[in-house]
């Protein structure tokens, strides 16, 4: 599971980055590199979309957590 957060992050870095160079410059870098809607580029969305779902319902939400370290 810790190893699937961690591609769930670098995922969402991705899509964020994503997202700021489309609400900043207009370019969306994923269709630039793999194509508009190409099935590689719905697979990245997609895969960031999951990613997404997995951090919000894996994260813990005590307050005794610190840093990734649950006290769970």
């Amino acid at each position: 599971m810790k190893n699937l957060k961690k591609i769930g992050y670098a995922l969402l870095i991705i899509g964020g980055l994503n997202w700021g160079f489309v609400g900043l410059f207009q370019t969306d870098l994923v269709a630039k590199f793999f194509g508009d809607m190409s099935m590689v580029s719905r697979l990245i969305y997609a895969l960031v979309g999951i990613s997404a779902l997995i951090i919000l319902t894996t994260r813990c939400g005590c307050k005794g957590c610190k840093g990734s370290k649950c006290c769970k």
